[in-house]
């Protein structure tokens, strides 16, 4: 198998040396789906490595960045979520251009020299995703729930995306924050067909071909839906990028009444490939990413 000579030679399983860390770090992350797909990667490439949970305080995060500068530290790569997505971007030695685009960083290289490195695979996985499900945004009017570091790297690719959408509309609940992030993102990106709107009526959901949810709404079981179910409608599509459960009240909501629906297991396992190729700096197997993706299945059916 050809695969990862960087892995291989910095986690030789032949060194007798305590194994390398990658893991994901944000709060809340008893969720998270993450160290299932990457040990499997792992375990199936003998890579003396493993892939484990870090929830941090906000106040924890300074110390802990600072902390993987040390030459000893034995974490090697990791990924970001909720809430720290943005909040990264400024603690990295550098990002590639994408990243500086969005403005949040999910993925984390640490190379030989201790610098870290930033990059967003999460706007990437969404586009592979949605094209897996067969929808395409061209043209498409778009609503989104949410204005966080998901929101950022979907803007961001479906901006950059050839085919673009018609419109695409934001909600979120504090106004503010959504017009913060639409100001920024301008300043690097062309958002002319973006608008943030300031209730969820003014979504227009009767009249929309997707509706994508980026919001933490529905991890709990006690989350109700989202919107009210008579906004939604067969023609629309589904996206909500929690896949843990893997039926939010929304996803359930909008199965009655007959629309598409998606979870963001899949969006989660093509950013993860692409988060585990920076780390390898090469591609991967195709039996590898077949392995982390019956990880992921597999994890979600138990959950």
């Amino acid at each position: 198998m050809s695969f990862v000579p960087y892995l291989l030679s910095v986690h030789s399983p032949m060194n007798d040396q305590p194994p390398a860390i990658y893991g994901i770090i944000g709060n809340p992350l008893t969720h998270t789906l993450s160290p299932l797909m990457h040990n499997a990667a792992f375990k199936a490439l003998k890579v003396n490595a493993i892939y484990k949970p870090f929830p941090l305080e906000e106040e924890e995060l300074n110390l802990f960045i600072e902390d993987l500068k040390e030459a000893d530290n034995p974490i090697f790569g990791l990924n970001v979520t909720i809430p720290y997505k943005e909040k990264i971007l400024p603690m990295m030695d550098g990002a590639n251009a994408f990243a500086e685009k969005v403005g949040a960083v999910n993925t984390i290289v640490i190379n030989r020299q201790r610098k870290l490195f930033g990059y967003n695979t999460d706007g990437p996985g969404f586009l592979a995703h949605i094209k897996e499900v067969g929808f395409s945004p061209e043209g498409k009017r778009i609503a989104i729930l949410g204005a966080g570091g998901t929101t950022r790297a979907i803007l961001s690719a479906l901006a950059l995306f050839d085919e673009r959408p018609e419109s695409i509309k934001i909600y979120n609940r504090t106004y503010s924050k959504a017009k913060e992030l639409l100001e920024d993102l301008s300043c690097r990106l062309d958002m002319s067909l973006v608008e943030v709107v300031p209730t969820i009526d003014d979504l227009n959901i009767e009249l929309a071909d997707c509706l994508i949810n980026t919001t933490s709404v529905g991890l709990k079981p006690t989350d109700e839906c989202l919107v009210d179910p008579e906004m939604l409608h067969k023609s629309l599509f589904v996206y909500d990028v929690i896949y843990n459960p893997q039926e939010t009240a929304l996803i359930k909501c909008a199965k009655e009444k007959g629309a598409q629906t998606a979870n963001g297991l899949g969006m989660l396992f093509y950013q993860g490939t692409l988060s585990l190729q920076h780390w390898a700096n090469t591609q991967l197997d195709d039996k590898i990413k077949d392995v982390m993706r019956r990880a992921l299945e597999q994890g979600a059916k138990v959950q």
